[in-house]
Formats: C-alpha cells, structure tokens, sequence
C-alpha cells in the first residue's frame, strides 16, 4: 500500500506542489521538494515492512530459544505543522502504518486541503477505511482531546516547545508514548579557511528557504573574524537581490509567511534586535509595493555585530530573519553555536579536515552538515534534536520504528523440563 501511496503521489507530484504554494505560500520548487521527501518516504518505510528486524541471540540454557520482535502499539494521534504539510505527515503516518498501527491524523488550520489530500491518496492507495483519519481543528477543539483521549496510546507532535511541553503534561497521566519535535535555533559556523562563495550559498538557502520557516533555518551564522567582513558585504549583497513574489511565479525567490500573526512577530524581533544593539544590515520591515502589501512578505533580513546572548541570537523567530556573531576561533564558534536552548542542526564550513571532525564531534546537535547549510536531511538517516527539540526520539530512517512499537522478548524452552534462568545453567564464569 505504502509502495502505491508513493507511486500515485509521484504521479500528482505538480499537482500537489502548486496546492501546496498556493495554501501556505512556498515557492513552487520547495513545495516540490516537500513532495519528493513523502514520496521517499513512501518507498523507503514500504521498504522496512520486510524487516522490521529484531534480534536473535544465543541462550545461557541449553534447548532454548529466544528473540525479540517490534509489536504494533495501537492508535497513533498524529499532530503536524503547516510549514511542511505533506512531508512531515509523511514522517508519522507511513512508519506508523507499516509497524501495524492506525491512525487519527489533525492537520495545521492554515493547511487542511493537503492534510485531506494526503488522506485521499493513502486510501486511493487501498488503506482500509477506518485505518487512516481525519480530523480538522484547532488545538483546543481536536488537538487536547486527542492527546486526552483513554484510547489512544501513542502522540506525536511537531511544533513549538511551549505546546510540546503542554502535550507532555497531558499525556502524561495515562503514560503515553509521546514523541516530540520542537524547535531550533540552528547556526552555521565559518572558518577563516572557508569557501566564502559556498558559505554564502548555504546561508541564502539555510536562512531564507521557507521564508525563514523552517525548524532547522540558519537564523545564526558564526563567523571568524577574519572572514566576518567579507562574508557580511557578500552575504547583504546576495540577500538584496532575492525577489519576493508569490510562490508560483518563477522569479520568485521568497515567498509570503504564513499569516498575519506570523508576519507580526518576525517584526517584532526586528525592533528587539535594534532595541539591543545589533546593526540591521539589510531588510527589517514589512514588503510593500508591486503588490506585495496583499501578502504578508517580509524582507529578507541580515543583524550583524549580534552578541551570542541577545534574544534575537536565543529565540526562535521563525521568519526570515538572520544574525552574524563574530568569533575569535573554533572553540569559541562551537561554544556560541552550542549555546542555546535548542539541538536540532549546525553546520561549518571549512578546508580544514581537523577542524570539520572537531566539531562534528562537538557540536551538540542531533544533525550536523559539513560544507553544507543547516538543512537537507534526508529519510533513510535519523531527524531530530538534544536539548529542548525533543523528547529523545528520531523520525525518519530506521529510528523512526522505535517510535511506534513496544518491543516483545519471546523464550521458546524445547527441552522438555523446567529450567530457571540464572540458576540452572552449565556453565559460569569465575568472578
């Protein structure tokens, strides 16, 4: 089914895009992308339907057989964004399905034709009716009573902290399962040593694709003092050259952000940034002219000389918005890059072999890119964060499975008479 599911997405591959761009406003070649992820999803999680592996292993009995096996849990509530409205359902549905659960699925409000476009296309792919289901609605109407709800063991959620941790508190009294994935505050460190024209390609896509609106967006890049003033007059060159529009024009770079409240707070942080000292280098202000007072389009915005403590170096804005900090070298990046709250993806560029292992080690995130931005992960590899991301647990690749099975030991005795573990063995070892 799940094969079938991604063949009929790959099929409505444009179709679903230009939805997408025109539900929630990414520009046309990332709503494809968005796509592309699910339909990976699709064949990748189809694929784990054979093996699901356990493990085998040698008794300390003689005549005595023992495994474990991944065990379905039973009703998975799945609560989604709208920042990725087909690919993060993919995430939570698809592992969810092919480990032998069900599903009640609550899209993002500002999404609800591609959370019902995602549901029409699993049962066109011949998932039973019932198996899969859709409810719409805001937090307080669906969202609390599902994860309330005595019959639903299993919650999974992306979104803010704030409501990861509410979620948590009310699952908690019934012990469900609960897997979270939050926020980030993700930076990009450049070395001295590094390819400026490359880091400041992955700044561009890291920090404005989505229009800022991304978990893992490079809202801080670290930059060594050495590179700093060339990175920031190449990077405010490139950003004020990014056409805003609507995202199904071909010319559009950045798209609008999701509403008004949105477009609201990513000023607000504007006025915090220059309210602590911070230097606006470009953009800060609400997009008007050529139409773009019909939208909520927010100029592409760069803050230099940020110091690592200011909000708008700690807090997530969510929009697009970016903040240079300069550094004196590699260990003091890797502190400022590890110092917030958040874990979810970092990046360095850099020549240097020593240092790209330095900090792939020391980097306290649960994604780190060399010579890449902040974003890009892909399925078959673990998605998730430290610190307040989440919860511990990973979506995505194989680590995804842990999320929606309870593991069972099973012990088959065939020797035909009683024998007690620990106690009746052959053989024991000295101390």
């Amino acid at each position: 089914m799940l094969f079938r599911f991604g063949a009929l997405l790959a099929e409505q591959k444009d179709d679903v895009a230009e939805l997408m761009t025109h539900e929630m406003g990414k520009v046309l070649a990332e709503a494809a992308g968005d796509v592309q992820e699910a339909i990976d999803m699709a064949y990748y999680m189809g694929g784990e339907g054979r093996r699901l592996f356990g493990q085998t292993t040698p008794s300390e009995l003689r005549d005595k057989f023992q495994m474990s096996v991944r065990m379905p849990v039973g009703v998975v509530g799945v609560i989604t964004p709208w920042n990725f409205p087909i690919a993060i359902p993919s995430w939570k549905m698809l592992p969810a399905l092919v480990c032998g659960n069900t599903v009640v699925f609550k899209p993002a409000t500002d999404t609800p034709l591609l959370g019902e476009r995602f549901v029409e296309l699993l049962a066109a792919a011949g998932v039973p009716a019932g198996v899969v289901n859709v409810v719409h609605g805001g937090g307080r109407d669906v969202g609390e009573r599902l994860v309330e709800h005595p019959d639903v063991p299993i919650i999974t959620f992306t979104g803010s902290r704030e409501t990861g941790v509410a979620v948590t508190k009310a699952a908690a009294d019934r012990l469900k399962h609960v897997h979270l994935e939050l926020g980030g505050k993700n930076a990009i460190i450049v070395m001295d040593d590094a390819d400026l024209d490359l880091a400041v390609d992955g700044i561009v896509w890291s920090a404005f694709g989505t229009s800022g609106q991304r978990c893992t967006a490079a809202s801080r890049v670290i930059v060594q003092e050495g590179a700093y003033d060339e990175l920031a007059s190449r990077l405010v060159a490139r950003v004020e050259k990014l056409r805003l529009g609507p995202g199904w024009e071909d010319e559009t770079d950045v798209g609008p952000v999701i509403n008004r409240s949105a477009l609201e707070k990513i000023h607000s942080y504007t006025g915090i940034g220059r309210e602590e000292g911070a230097k606006l280098l470009t953009g800060g202000e609400v997009a008007s002219g050529n139409g773009l007072d019909r939208g909520f389009y927010y100029r592409p915005t760069v803050f230099g000389e940020v110091e690592a403590g200011m909000r708008i170096a700690q807090e997530e804005i969510f929009g697009p918005t970016t903040a240079l900090i300069r550094v004196r070298d590699l260990d003091e990046a890797i502190a400022v890059s590890n110092g917030v709250q958040y874990g979810l993806s970092s990046s360095i560029f850099t020549r240097d072999v020593n240092k790209a292992f330095r900090a792939m080690r020391d980097l306290n995130t649960g994604i780190t890119y060399v010579n890449a931005g902040t974003i890009g992960a892909e399925v078959h590899l673990p998605f998730g964060g430290t610190k307040d991301t989440g919860n511990g647990h990973r979506e995505a690749g194989q680590a995804a499975l842990d999320v929606f099975t309870e593991w069972k030991s099973i012990y088959v005795d065939y020797s035909g008479k009683l024998q007690r573990a620990q106690i009746d063995t052959t053989d024991t070892l000295a101390p």
